[in-house]
């Protein structure tokens, strides 16, 4: 059932969620200061690209330099990026087809407003092994 919901979410938006992503941490790499953000978008492209099965845990080493990066995540890219999932999850949930796609922008939410700090792991691996 997952490999068909990322099928779905694959040619729905996946492509172009992840397709921007992978843009921004490109962008983001240019300068020393941003290779921790592009590096964090590239991860929440591979996310983005096939979210079903997997899920974003916080990291337990995560220091204050995750904490401070996230702050300047926030108020550059976090908040359009979250409100970017948040319109598109209620747009794929008007149908009945749409609603798990929705529901996936939905859990895409948090990861995009903070994303240092955060891993993603497989939903069934003992322990939150990493992906």
């Amino acid at each position: 059932m997952k490999t068909l919901l990322n099928l779905i979410w694959l040619v729905f938006s996946g492509f172009w969620l992840a397709c921007g992503y992978v843009l921004a941490g490109l962008l983001l790499c240019v300068t020393v200061i941003g290779i921790p953000f592009g590096i964090a978008s590239f991860r929440i492209a591979g996310f983005a690209l096939w979210p079903f099965g997997r899920t974003a845990v916080p990291r337990r080493d995560a220091g204050a330099a995750s904490c401070v990066g996230n702050v300047l995540w926030l108020v550059l890219a976090g908040w359009w990026l979250a409100l970017s999932h948040v319109i598109t999850g209620l747009l794929l949930c008007v149908t009945i087809i749409g609603i798990p796609l929705g529901l996936a922008n939905f859990k895409l939410i948090p990861v995009s407003l903070t994303p240092l700090g955060h891993e993603i792991v497989r939903t069934d691996a003992p322990f939150g092994r990493r992906v």
